[in-house]
């Protein structure tokens, strides 16, 4: 939600994944705070001393990587610096959304105003003008392997500083030095040290995955509401939500998913129309759905803390510390912590997806339920119903199954074996991102399904399944024949990431 403030002040040591949404999706505009601002010059400061003495130190008088026993000398220092971003932007494949690219940009200047890193004030404020003004680099998704950092993806960002690459900007891909030059902002020439503090660090898969996160946190709701539209549908019982069992078990996230489930549930007349079935359990589709959905929110839980540290750390190399007259080569640029991350954000959101395609085929399949129409046909045989929106939705999760695999247990060695181990961070973050994206269209078919199964039961349910089945029928309708299904396959995924429907659910509906 957004606040009301002009400005969120950056000091790179509090920015929270709520200001993260803020600023990558709302557009909200950024400022250094003054405590950033005095840091960020007293580093340089000692940078600039440090020079001035022409002392050898890795990054600001040597090469890199395998070139840091060159010894470069100072009228070449500059040359150095613009030479590693030109020669570090390799990246290939398409570029990210806008909304990534701004957070990259934004988790870039938060790690610099921490005042570890030796850049210029002045750079920092035009990369932030960049931001404020929406001029966003075009970042290839490919060529990182999450150490150094995200090398090639973040020279990419810094070479529109330097009014070099492509950005987009006011809906046109341009040359970097065109968008610069429409939004009124000055290239930058690097000093020494500048080019390390702009490309070295894990903010590309820091960012992608933080998108992810934010999407996969409202999947955990929206899985629980579409799951109880089904399982109201199926005149399923609701006793295995009572919190007595999930009390003996008390993981949080299970406990936070059968409270939903019985909160929507709650005085449903579907439900009080079968009260006296003989119905005794459910398919565990149906029955162990909070066990699913709660072990997902509890991973998600250590995915937030661990990408909430990473948005305040600094993560190039080598830091500075003026204080302590120190600087110190080391290697918190390796991105194995968000790699650990994005993996286990893929694998478990994979999980929503798939336990929810189980559940429509409790739907579809008329000899596991009752009295529902086979595939909710109107008329089976004549019209297929759901038949292929299913095999829709299992081709998605297929897809997600191979996803899944972990791509932080690969590593390749490069730059002649000095970087001999890598974390492949940032394939782990686009490829949680893609599964996020397949599991958005599972939940979206489940609760188009469930609201035409609900249709058929005739007796309303509870209020709150209700009235998000009226926002469903808002979009798609009754079905009473066939008909052209995908665009409201694509409709149905626009609604439920929404903000009116992520409002409903995290306020009126009050899910937690």
């Amino acid at each position: 939600m957004k606040n009301n403030n002009e400005y969120i002040y950056i000091d790179g040591n509090s920015l929270t994944l709520e200001q993260f949404e803020e600023i990558t999706v709302y557009n909200k505009k950024i400022k250094l705070s003054e405590t950033a601002k005095k840091q960020i010059i007293k580093c340089r400061e000692f940078i600039d001393e440090i020079i001035a003495k022409d002392e050898v130190v890795y990054g600001l008088t040597t090469g890199f990587g395998k070139f840091s026993t060159i010894r470069i000398p100072q009228h070449e220092i500059a040359e150095l610096q613009e030479n590693l971003i030109i020669s570090h932007a390799t990246g290939v494949g398409p570029s990210f959304s806008i909304p990534e690219i701004r957070g990259i940009m934004l988790l870039r200047i938060n790690v610099l105003a921490k005042g570890h890193s030796g850049i210029r004030l002045s750079t920092l404020e035009t990369l932030i003008e960049m931001l404020n003004k929406e001029v966003h680099p075009v970042i290839p998704e490919k060529g990182s392997v999450g150490a150094s950092g995200d090398l090639a993806p973040l020279s990419h960002l810094a070479l529109v500083l330097l009014g070099m690459g492509e950005a987009f900007y006011q809906g046109e891909r341009l040359d970097g030095s065109k968008a610069m030059e429409k939004a009124g902002i000055i290239p930058v020439k690097l000093a020494a040290k500048e080019g390390l503090a702009l490309n070295n660090g894990t903010q590309v898969m820091t960012a992608v995955g933080a998108m992810a996160l934010l999407r996969a946190e409202h999947l955990t709701r929206l899985a629980d509401i579409t799951a109880a539209a089904t399982i109201d549908a199926l005149l399923a019982t609701p006793n295995a939500f009572d919190k007595l069992i999930h009390e003996l078990r008390p993981h949080e996230g299970q406990l936070k998913s059968s409270a939903n489930i019985s909160k929507l549930l709650q005085n449903s007349p579907l439900r009080d129309s079968h009260i006296d079935c003989e119905n005794v359990q459910d398919a565990y589709s149906l029955r162990c759905t909070s066990q699913v959905h709660g072990a997902v929110r509890d991973s998600l839980a250590f995915v937030r803390k661990s990408i909430t540290i990473e948005f305040n750390s600094a993560t190039d190399n080598p830091l500075i510390f003026p204080d302590e007259r120190k600087v110190i080569s080391g290697g918190n640029f390796h991105g194995e912590p968000i790699a650990f991350a994005c993996d286990i954000l893929g694998f478990t959101v994979s999980e929503l997806a798939n336990i929810s395609e189980r559940r429509m085929e409790q739907m579809f399949n008329p000899s596991l339920n009752r009295n529902l129409k086979p595939f909710l046909a109107p008329k089976p045989g004549l019209h297929s119903g759901f038949m292929i929106a299913q095999l829709t939705a299992a081709s998605l999760v297929s897809e997600n199954k191979v996803l899944a695999h972990p791509a932080s247990v690969d590593s390749i060695p490069t730059s002649a074996n000095q970087e001999d181990h890598v974390s492949m961070g940032t394939i782990g973050a686009v490829k949680a991102r893609n599964i996020v994206n397949n599991t958005t269209y599972v939940l979206a078919i489940e609760l188009m399904a469930a609201a035409q199964a609900l249709d058929e039961r005739e007796i309303k349910s509870s209020a709150s399944i209700e009235k998000i089945k009226k926002i469903v029928r808002n979009i798609v309708p009754h079905f009473d024949s066939d008909v052209v299904m995908y665009p409201l396959l694509e409709n149905m995924k626009t609604l439920v990431e929404s903000d009116e429907v992520k409002n409903l659910l995290t306020e009126e509906l009050t899910l937690e």
